[in-house]
């Protein structure tokens, strides 16, 4: 138990953040409820007996899923049964406490805020490395404002003009993530075409660029563009984000967004062939450096004097 002392002591600087993490959180009490449960040689269905509930009720709780935590009542009948002591049944009942604030984003409606969109959402607020393809769009977390809207005005045209502001300003707060002095790294690869596609129109379009640079040339941030020219390319024909945790044995997640819903992928072999078709498009796009001169060339070339 001595050791299992040790492995929870590492969670107690989570319990000082200043600001609520609950998917992070949530994830970080079930991964220790799972280890807790297969140091006692136990299986989810017998786990689950223990408190009168479902093997995949179970399986939700150790994978940090749902908008809201696990009951503390069941917590605290699992860790029983796990025969855990008082220090480390304190330390994760008060995760599981502060797992219970909302977050920013968890403030707003369902209908802007599906479970899916609000799972990756934490999951980016509590992620060491962020790692993104896209073949379409700037990535979200390096959008501009009017680009973002040029974006949900395709993508909802017919929405009306207070639900097309309320996406702005939520998709918008996304990007303070990166203001934080705890900020994640962000590593964007994209398409080239991305830059020659104009929303919003060309004085929206050399404002994004002009952003892009900017936050291209902040250290925990890296932009990589895949050229045209580029026919071998091995891009896949959707976007990719793949989150990576700092620690705590927590699994790496790759997130598949589709029309009206999402896909995340927590399989290590699933995730690790996701990681390095990431490595091969990184391989293949411009280097860091020229992936700066081609975005400084298009504006030049493209926008200048929009």
């Amino acid at each position: 138990m001595a050791a299992e002392s040790h492995r929870i002591s590492r969670l107690e600087p989570y319990l000082s953040r200043s600001e609520p993490a609950p998917t992070l959180l949530k994830m970080l009490v079930g991964v220790q409820l799972a280890g807790m449960r297969a140091e006692k040689g136990l299986s989810q269905e017998q786990a689950a007996r223990a408190i009168k509930c479902s093997a995949a009720k179970l399986c939700r709780i150790e994978a940090g899923k749902g908008r809201r935590p696990p009951a503390e009542s069941d917590v605290r009948g699992l860790l029983r049964a796990y025969e855990a002591g008082e220090y480390e049944t304190s330390l994760i009942l008060q995760l599981l406490r502060r797992a219970g604030e909302p977050g920013w984003w968890q403030r707003y409606d369902n209908r802007l805020m599906p479970e899916w969109f609000d799972r990756l959402v934490g999951l980016q607020e509590a992620a060491s490395t962020i790692r993104t393809f896209e073949i379409q769009y700037v990535p979200g977390l390096l959008q501009t404002p009017a680009y973002t809207q040029a974006v949900v005005q395709r993508g909802l045209p017919t929405a009306a003009a207070g639900e097309v502001e309320r996406r702005v300003e939520l998709r918008t707060r996304r990007r303070a993530l990166l203001e934080r002095e705890d900020a994640p790294r962000l590593w964007a690869v994209m398409d080239e075409s991305v830059l020659l596609r104009v929303l919003g129109g060309r004085e929206v379009m050399r404002e994004q660029l002009e952003h892009l640079i900017e936050m291209a040339q902040r250290s925990h941030i890296t932009v990589q563009i895949v050229p045209l020219d580029v026919t071998h390319a091995s891009a896949p024909g959707i976007p990719i984000t793949y989150l990576r945790f700092g620690g705590q044995d927590l699994s790496d997640i790759v997130y598949l967004e589709h029309i009206r819903s999402a896909n995340f992928l927590e399989d290590r072999d699933e995730t690790e062939e996701y990681r390095l078709a990431l490595d091969r498009l990184a391989d293949e796009a411009l280097d860091p450096r020229e992936s700066l001169d081609l975005l400084r060339e298009t504006v030049k070339q493209r926008y200048a004097g929009s």
